[in-house]
């Protein structure tokens, strides 16, 4: 029974317009399942654009298996129509290159005639993705970010903030020093890493006390510019 199921392919060279509907729907709804995944466990950060890309994409991935067949001369031609689109996009993030991916290989099944492994895949990834998020895998406990503070010339920077960090539990480590308004100031750049459960504010606020209040900034994504 499960063999055959998972053995239905599209044997006929001749495309029926029964396969042909059958093939679409089949993409459609796992096209939709997969969007759907996509938006439950990435909340917030996603473009109605790119869901609707994905529940598009495995039915045009399987219309374009269905036209090329077996026909060779028919593939290259197509692969040169192709070839002359151009695609202008921003890099994308890791997860919706995988999704992106995801989702053409569902349509690439659906397109040969593979339905049940096309269905068998999609459900096993899905189910999957939910784990990872629900498990929230992959997600560091700790945050690299740049600390920047201001000092007067009489404080010794060498361990003006060392009691803070310890507090806090911060590891923390000295990047850049400069001096500003003539001499009068140092400017101390710092890389610190701060614990999931440290309380941003209350650290900010206790730095301020030791440098007298002037200025210092966080800066919640750093690179190696900010040195």
């Amino acid at each position: 029974m499960l063999d055959s199921i998972f053995n239905t392919t599209v044997t006929s060279a001749e495309l029926t317009f029964t396969d042909a509907l059958l093939t679409l729907a089949v993409a459609l709804i796992l096209g939709a399942a997969i969007s759907l995944t996509y938006m439950r466990t990435t909340p917030g950060s996603f473009t109605q654009s790119f869901t609707l890309t994905m529940v598009l994409l495995p039915a045009i991935v399987a219309i374009i298996i269905l036209l090329i067949g077996s026909n060779v001369a028919r593939a290259f031609s197509l692969a040169g129509a192709f070839s002359i689109i151009r695609f202008r996009s921003a890099p994308g993030d890791p997860k919706d290159i995988a999704f992106v991916l995801f989702t053409m290989a569902s349509g690439l099944a659906c397109g040969v005639g593979a339905f049940g492994y096309a269905v068998l895949f999609t459900v096993i990834l899905c189910a999957v993705m939910f784990l990872l998020s629900y498990t929230r895998f992959g997600v560091r406990k700790s945050v690299q970010k740049t600390l920047k503070v201001t000092i007067p010339e009489n404080l010794g920077y060498e361990e003006a903030f060392a009691e803070v960090f310890a507090r806090f539990q911060v590891e923390y480590e000295l990047k850049k020093i400069r001096t500003t308004e003539l001499g009068s100031l140092y400017e101390l750049v710092y890389s610190v890493t701060l614990n999931e459960n440290t309380s941003q504010k209350e650290f900010l606020d206790a730095i301020r006390t030791r440098n007298g209040n002037l200025d210092l900034s966080l800066t919640m994504a750093p690179t190696m510019t900010e040195y």
